[in-house]
């Protein structure tokens, strides 16, 4: 009697890329619309989250030329936990060619 073996061969597992919104943020308009929604939100962790997308978005290399920051510092000064200095974001907007703008808001009663 014969046994026969077989020999499992072995599978790849697919690839799975890990969702980031920067791929999705593709265009000024895109982003501008994005950065507003956050902004009327109004948490402050969220906003600088969300300039970090746009900045991945733009080229953080780039970005660093333009403000003189290392890239390693920016990918920090815009992560989830970050406390960035206004300077740094303020910074950062400039380079990536956004501005903020106030208005008053219709129920503060002033």
């Amino acid at each position: 009697m014969t046994t026969t073996h077989r020999t499992a061969a072995k599978v790849a597992a697919p690839s799975i890329k890990a969702f980031d919104l920067s791929d999705y943020l593709d265009g000024e308009d895109m982003q501008t619309e994005y950065l507003n929604q956050v902004l009327q939100d109004g948490d402050a962790a969220e906003f600088t989250r969300a300039v970090g997308h746009i900045a991945r978005a733009r080229g953080m290399a780039q970005l660093a030329r333009d403000t003189g920051l290392g890239r390693e510092s920016l990918y920090k000064a815009l992560s989830a936990d970050a406390k960035p200095r206004f300077e740094t974001v303020f910074k950062v907007m400039q380079a990536l060619g956004l501005q903020l703008q106030t208005a008053p808001v219709a129920s503060a009663g002033l």
